[in-house]
C-alpha cells in the first residue's frame, strides 16, 4: 500500500484525535464478535496500517505509530510496514516493550493522558487489561466510546448482508429447541437467567443456520440474546428471508435489527446475565452493567465441539471427497511441475478446482498456504502474486488447504517431495512424521487436556534440540470454524479434557528460516479406547484420507510400530479411497500407499 495514502489517513486521524483530546488510539484485529476472520467492515487495524495478517494491534499517537503482531507474520508486516511511519514490534520477543509502555514512552510531554480504543470491537477482557496497564503507566485513562473510522474511511465497507441458510437436521443431527435447553440447562448450573451469545459459530450452532458473510467461514453476522422469557436474533431484516423467518419463529426465536443489540441488553428483563468477558465486547458488557453480570465461559462452546452421530457422519463423508480431490492434485502435482510452469499459485488455484468439483463444496475453509522452498518456514506463509515463485523438481512443498463441505469441514496438511532432498530434509521430515504418529497412536485416561498430551509429538525433535512455536491441534467445526475451542493441542495450558466425539488436528511441524519447513496433518476423532480398574481410556482416529509422502522418510529412524500404523493408515487409505477414483489415480493412490 502507497506511504502517501497511510500517511493521508494518519493526518486524518490525528485531527480526530486532536479534536477529541486523545493521545493515542488503538487499532486491535477484531470485530464486535470477537471471530478469528473479519468482515471487511471491520478490518480497521489493516486499513490504518497496511499490514494484512490475521493477528496484530495497530497503535497511533500524535507522534508515532507502531504495529505488534507474532511470529508468524514477522517476515510479513517488516515487507508491508515498510515506507510507512509504523515501527513493528514483535510479540514475544526480548526487548519489545509492551502497548501499554511504549504509548507510556510516547506521550510523556502530551497535553493529554487518554487514550481511545472503540469498545465494540475490542473483547472486555482485552479492555481491562488495557484500563489496568495504562493506569500504571502514569495514570492514562482508557476511553471507549469513539470510532474514528466512521469519519475517515470514507469507503469504508457495510456489514455483510447476505441471506442466512438453514442448516438441515439430517445434518445438524439435533434441532433447535433441544439445544436451546441445553444451553438454559447449563446456565442454571452457573446461576445465570440468560445469556447473551456474540461468537457468530456458537450462533450458527445452536440455530442450526449458516452463512456467507465471513471468509471463509460459513456464519451470519448476528447476535442471540437468551432471556428468561424470550430468545432474540439480532441481525439485518435483508439477510433473513420468509422462509428463515418462519423456521426462526418456529423454534421459538425472535428477530430485531442488529443495530437494536445495546437496547436489547439494557431492557432485557431478568435478575442476572452471563456475558463471557473474552467474548462480549466492552460495549455491550458495560451495557448490562445495571444488571447482576455473571462473568463465566460460555457453555456453548464445550458442547458445540463434542460431534453427535450425524455430524460424525458428516465428517467422513467431508473427508471422503476431499481425499478423492487431494488424490486426483497429488497424482497430478510431481509430473506437472517436472513439465515446467507450475508455481505456487498456480498449483493452489489446481487443488481448488480439484475441491470444487466434489458434491456439497461450498468454499475454501482457510487461505491455503502453499509454500516451496524457504516459503515453508514461514508458519502461515500465503502466495500473492509479489511473492508467488515457480516450483522446480527438487525439495519440498508444503501444503496446508482445506474445505467447507456442506456435511463438514476439513483441514488437511502434506508436505511433498517434489524431486531430489537433501539428508537434512529427509532427517527434518521423518522426526516430524514420528511426532505426527506417535500422538496418533496414543492412548490416554479420560479427563486429560491437549496441553498434557503435547509433548508426545514433540519428544523426538527436542531429543535433536528442535521444536516448533504453534499448537500442534485445534477443534474442528461441522461445516463451520475450521478453528474451533476450547480445547487444543499445545504447549501453553489450556485445561479444557478431551472428550469422546471431540474433532482435534494433528499438526507437528519444523522450520528452518530461509531453508524449507515441514508440517504434517490430519484432523483426528477422539473416541473411547478400554474401561479398566483405572477408569476410562481415549484414543485418536483419523479423519483425514490422503497418504503421507513416503519419499522422504529415513527408513530407520522409525520405530517398528511407527512403521506398522503409517502402514495400516495406507491401507485403510487406499481401501476406502479406491473405488471412488479413476484408474490412472487410483494407480498412483496403489504407489503411494505401498508398505514400507
Amino acid at each position: 500500500m502507497a506511504m502517501t495514502t497511510i500517511a493521508t489517513r494518519l493526518a486524518e486521524l490525528r485531527a480526530i484525535m486532536r479534536r477529541e483530546k486523545l493521545a493515542a488510539f488503538i487499532f486491535p484485529s477484531t470485530d464486535p464478535h470477537h471471530g478469528e476472520y473479519v468482515p471487511d467492515h471491520w478490518k480497521g487495524r489493516e486499513w490504518i496500517s497496511g499490514f494484512d495478517g490475521s493477528a496484530g494491534t495497530a497503535v497511533v499517537t500524535l507522534k508515532g505509530a507502531a504495529l505488534w503482531t507474532d511470529s508468524r507474520y514477522f517476515i510479513a508486516a517488516e515487507e508491508q510496514l515498510k515506507d510507512t511511519e509504523f515501527m513493528l514490534m514483535k510479540e514475544r520477543v526480548e526487548g519489545t516493550p509492551s502497548i501499554a509502555q511504549w504509548i507510556g514512552t510516547q506521550v510523556e510531554q502530551a497535553d493529554s493522558t487518554e487514550v481511545g480504543i472503540d469498545g465494540m470491537v475490542a473483547d472486555t477482557r482485552t479492555v481491562e487489561n488495557f484500563i489496568d496497564e495504562l493506569r500504571r503507566e502514569g495514570g492514562l485513562t482508557l476511553r471507549t466510546n469513539l470510532d474514528p473510522l466512521k469519519e475517515i474511511w470514507a469507503d469504508r465497507p457495510c456489514v455483510p448482508q447476505n441471506a442466512i441458510e438453514i442448516h438441515p437436521l439430517t445434518l445438524a443431527g439435533e434441532d433447535v429447541k433441544s439445544k436451546l435447553q441445553r444451553v438454559k440447562d447449563a446456565l442454571r448450573c452457573c446461576h445465570a437467567d440468560g445469556m447473551l451469545v456474540s461468537a457468530l459459530d456458537d450462533i450458527a450452532w445452536m440455530l442450526n443456520i449458516r452463512g456467507t458473510d465471513v471468509h471463509c467461514n460459513p456464519v451470519a453476522v448476528a447476535y442471540l440474546l437468551i432471556a428468561p422469557d424470550a430468545v432474540t436474533l439480532f441481525t439485518d431484516a435483508a439477510k433473513v428471508t420468509p422462509e428463515v423467518n418462519d423456521y426462526l419463529t418456529s423454534n421459538g426465536v425472535r428477530i430485531d435489527d442488529y443495530a437494536h443489540i445495546r437496547k436489547g441488553i439494557e431492557d432485557y428483563f431478568g435478575y442476572n446475565i452471563l456475558l463471557d468477558p473474552d467474548e462480549t465486547n466492552y460495549t455491550l458488557y458495560k451495557a448490562a452493567s445495571k444488571h447482576r453480570v455473571v462473568r463465566e465461559k460460555s457453555p456453548v462452546p464445550t458442547m458445540k465441539a463434542v460431534k453427535n452421530n450425524a455430524e460424525i457422519e458428516g465428517f467422513r463423508r467431508a473427508m471422503l471427497y476431499d481425499g478423492i480431490a487431494m488424490c486426483r492434485f497429488l497424482a497430478w502435482l510431481n509430473p506437472a511441475v517436472e513439465k515446467g510452469g507450475q508455481t505456487e499459485m498456480s498449483v493452489e488455484a489446481v487443488l481448488r478446482n480439484f475441491r470444487e468439483e466434489q458434491p456439497d463444496f461450498r468454499d475454501i475453509s482457510f487461505d491455503t498456504i502453499s509454500a516451496y522452498g524457504a516459503h515453508g518456514a514461514i508458519v502461515h506463509y500465503e502466495a500473492t502474486p509479489e511473492t508467488d515463485v515457480p516450483l522446480k523438481a527438487e525439495g519440498l512443498l508444503l501444503l496446508d488447504s482445506g474445505a467447507q463441505y456442506r456435511c463438514g469441514t476439513t483441514d488437511i496438511t502434506r508436505t511433498v517431495a517434489l524431486g531430489a532432498l537433501t539428508d537434512e530434509q529427509k532427517k527434518v521430515y521423518t522426526l516430524v512424521l514420528k511426532g505426527h504418529i506417535r500422538l496418533e497412536m496414543l492412548k490416554f485416561p479420560a479427563g486429560a487436556s491437549g496441553t498434557q498430551l503435547d509433548a508426545v509429538a514433540r519428544m523426538d525433535m527436542w531429543r535433536e534440540g528442535m521444536n516448533y512455536l504453534h499448537g500442534t491441534g485445534h477443534g474442528v467445526g461441522s461445516y463451520l470454524n475450521v478453528h474451533e475451542g476450547p480445547h487444543q493441542i499445545r504447549m501453553e495450558w489450556k485445561p479444557t479434557p478431551l472428550q469422546p466425539g471431540m474433532t482435534v488436528t494433528d499438526e507437528p511441524g519444523i522450520y528452518l528460516a530461509g531453508r524449507f519447513g515441514v508440517r504434517i496433518e490430519n484432523t483426528l476423532l477422539v473416541t473411547p479406547y478400554m474401561e479398566t480398574e483405572f477408569g476410562r481410556f481415549l484414543q485418536f482416529d483419523s479423519l483425514t484420507l490422503c497418504p503421507i509422502d513416503k519419499t522422504p522418510i529415513v527408513g530407520d529412524m522409525l520405530a517398528p510400530e511407527e512403521k506398522a500404523w503409517l502402514n495400516d493408515y495406507h491401507r485403510h487409505v487406499y481401501e476406502t479411497l479406491a473405488p471412488h477414483l479413476d484408474d490412472d489415480t487410483r494407480k498412483w493412490l496403489e504407489q503411494a500407499t505401498q508398505s514400507l
